[in-house]
């Protein structure tokens, strides 16, 4: 099979489901202009996915809005550096059930049923055309390089985006329901430690969800911290872009090696996790913390295979200063200095940390709101996360916060303790997304509950329209 005969299954599939009949939601008028039912923030896998789902579900009135340029939305042509996906090519995701828009029909398109067999993992580069091509196929509403500054709460269920575009050009949008489907940075921000940010020259180090210049680093002797998955991608990119030396400092005594993630694809963890109480969903995520996600078996080979590659275990940073033109690094075994630092310590998730959220962030329910955990597992870290509904949606810390919130979605990484991986993992997406479509049909049915009965106790359509006479009729 071609691309271009996919691309006809394709819509042939969607035809046989009845795909793209009329909508059910009423339209909304306002004096300022068009109401969006469902503005979707951020075009990625989530935000895609999400909007086919609502399409799905007859609701069409929807756009999805991206700061980056057209086929760059997400990690994987930007900012992630690892070779191959971490997730197994097995798992579906953005397809929602539909064989025709899976990865595998996407690749055998082209490839072939041997050339799926010979892959072991997802190519990262080849992900991100598959989402370009699942963009192009659907025909989602994207806008690109727009990017949200502030959500203002006009009325209950009524929110005004307001957006800035190319050329900083500021506008309003205005949408009934706002999902957040701003990835894993999207519930706060990446973190990095004060004893780096407050003393180091800012040219000498960078976030690993940063642009960095390697070419600028060939030759260079650089340090890495952090040892989770993106430590290694990172050290073997740079090595494989020329860099002389990469030492990853991890502050563990040895490697994480059990990735709990995997447990959780076959265990019903992942598609019935909202189902637990939140003793348990606090307990899960916290042993899921203290885990972490280790390399790739392949990942950490790459990277150990270059000359220049150095591991320094039970090894945290416990100083750094800026020396000449370089970064001194003090560990427990003694001084390094170096000529670059990145930075693969993660984020730090709390709505107060996002612009777009301020209006309102005072209003959301954290976990240290509703959950007081026990001694031994209690994490601060876990209490900021947003207390989200089994649908995803934001809940007030009293009732004067709730028209405020609603019609607010957060499908991003932030959603990690109230619904599980589902909305910050691959392998969650088919099970999150329809619980998120799901809670904002909802939403939307019940915001025009009044409407919709008085039209159904209105409704006087004739549809039997059969004649009889006296001789057919028995009467009683």
């Amino acid at each position: 099979m071609s691309l271009e005969a996919l691309n006809k299954q394709v819509k042939m599939d969607l035809s046989y489901l009845a795909f793209g009949r009329e909508d059910w939601v009423c339209p909304t008028q306002h004096p300022e202009g068009h109401v969006y039912d469902v503005v979707i923030v951020g075009g990625g896998q989530s935000g895609l996915g999400t909007a086919f789902g609502l399409l799905r579900e007859r609701i069409s009135n929807i756009l999805i809005i991206d700061e980056n340029r057209e086929g760059y939305e997400g990690p994987w042509v930007t900012y992630a550096r690892m070779v191959t996906l971490r997730t197994p090519k097995h798992l579906t995701s953005v397809d929602l059930g539909i064989p025709s828009l899976t990865f595998r029909s996407w690749w055998e398109a082209q490839f072939g049923e041997k050339g799926w067999a010979a892959v072991d993992k997802i190519p990262r580069g080849d992900w991100m055309n598959y989402l370009r091509w699942y963009r192009k196929v659907l025909n989602l509403p994207v806008v690109n390089e727009v990017k949200l500054k502030l959500i203002e709460p006009i009325e209950e269920g009524l929110h005004r985006l307001h957006i800035e575009g190319a050329g900083a050009t500021s506008s309003v949008v205005l949408a009934r329901k706002v999902i957040l489907a701003t990835g894993i940075q999207g519930g706060g921000e990446w973190h990095v430690p004060p004893m780096i940010s407050e003393k180091l020259s800012r040219h000498l180090y960078a976030h690993t969800s940063e642009a960095i210049d390697f070419e600028a680093l060939k030759g260079k002797k650089i340090a890495i911290l952090g040892g989770g998955a993106s430590a290694f991608d990172n050290a073997n990119f740079a090595l494989s872009e020329g860099v002389a030396e990469a030492h990853v400092f991890v502050r563990r005594k040895e490697l994480p090696r059990i990735n709990p993630i995997r447990q959780m694809e076959g265990s019903g963890l992942i598609e019935r996790f909202h189902a637990l109480p939140d003793a348990d969903k606090y307990a899960v995520i916290a042993h899921f913390f203290k885990h972490n996600q280790p390399p790739t078996n392949d990942t950490f080979a790459r990277a150990a295979s270059w000359p220049g590659f150095n591991l320094h275990l039970g090894a945290p940073w416990l100083k750094v200063e800026t020396k000449g033109e370089g970064a001194v690094v003090t560990t427990p075994q003694g001084e390094f200095t170096f000529d670059f630092l990145i930075i693969s310590t993660g984020l730090v998730t709390d709505p107060a940390l996002r612009p777009e959220l301020k209006l309102f962030e005072s209003d959301i329910a954290r976990w240290g709101d509703r959950y007081q955990a026990p001694a031994e597992i209690a994490n601060q870290m876990l209490d900021a996360h947003p207390y989200l509904s089994p649908g995803f949606a934001f809940t007030s810390r009293d009732e004067k916060g709730k028209k405020r919130l609603h019609g607010l979605f957060a499908f991003n990484y932030s959603a990690l303790i109230s619904c599980g991986i589902s909305a910050s993992a691959l392998s969650g997406m088919r099970y999150g997304i329809p619980k998120l479509v799901s809670a904002v049909a909802d939403q939307l049915f019940l915001d025009d509950r009044e409407d919709i009965l008085g039209n159904f106790f209105a409704y006087s359509e004739t549809e039997f329209v059969g004649e009889w006479t006296k001789r057919n009729v028995i009467e009683a």
